[in-house]
């Protein structure tokens, strides 16, 4: 068992899950608003980093314990299941991201291009750079290639039924294909088959229980993420 990293990465999955409610918080709003620029109950947040890190005074927005032993959890499980590979790193750095993204989006249905573009291009560039150092076990070019392939797969469902799958999901789509394309083909295809079987099992649990009805739009992005997870975990 990988103890030192399993052990470095839940503390920094702590630390992390800590201060995303309030980044939570403030995205969590429709297309057209603004992000918010204090708290629910009345208290301005600070100018600059420090106003989209920390705590929230709410009892809806400051489980800060929920998001830090979530963030824990996942970045000691990809700790436990890859050891000291340079692609940890890169994926350690996600899990915060796709924790928030996940919440924002069972929010309000959106995933912020505040979030998603720079996901897309931050994880190209640490996986060319994780691709350089001794001891990975992935390929950059096919990760590329597999953000490429799912980004036009979602973009097509997209222009098929728009009201089906959000435009928010095709720009997750690249990091979810980055992620799962660096460690194969097969791994690319186990993780977005385990998205649509969690989003369409989901789907069908909500309209047996009478909590949604046909039409009924759902966020996809945490099934999409959830799938990401899965086919890294997985891994032959």
């Amino acid at each position: 068992m990988h103890v030192y990293p399993i052990a470095v990465a839940a503390v920094w999955g702590t630390a992390a899950g800590l201060v995303l409610p309030r980044a939570a918080h403030r995205l969590a709003v429709g297309p057209e608003e603004a992000w918010r620029i204090g708290g629910p109950e009345g208290e301005p947040y600070p100018a600059g980093v420090p106003g989209w890190l920390g705590p929230v005074r709410s009892t809806q927005w400051a489980a800060g314990r929920w998001y830090a032993l979530l963030t824990a959890a996942l970045c000691a499980a990809l700790a436990g299941r890859l050891g000291a590979r340079p692609e940890l790193a890169v994926w350690l750095l996600l899990v915060p991201l796709a924790v928030l993204l996940a919440r924002v989006d069972l929010a309000v249905l959106r995933l912020p291009d505040v979030l998603t573009l720079p996901a897309a291009a931050g994880t190209a560039a640490l996986l060319g750079a994780a691709a350089l150092a001794p001891g990975h076990a992935g390929s950059w070019p096919r990760a590329l290639l597999g953000g490429l392939a799912l980004g036009l797969l979602y973009l097509v469902l997209h222009l098929v039924n728009p009201g089906g799958m959000g435009f928010g999901d095709v720009k997750l789509a690249p990091t979810a294909g980055l992620v799962l394309g660096w460690y194969g083909w097969d791994t690319l295809l186990a993780g977005t088959f385990t998205a649509f079987l969690l989003g369409a099992v989901t789907g069908l649990a909500l309209l047996a229980a009478r909590r949604a009805e046909r039409g009924t739009p759902l966020p996809f992005g945490p099934f999409m993420l959830a799938g990401a997870l899965a086919g890294v975990l997985l891994l032959p």
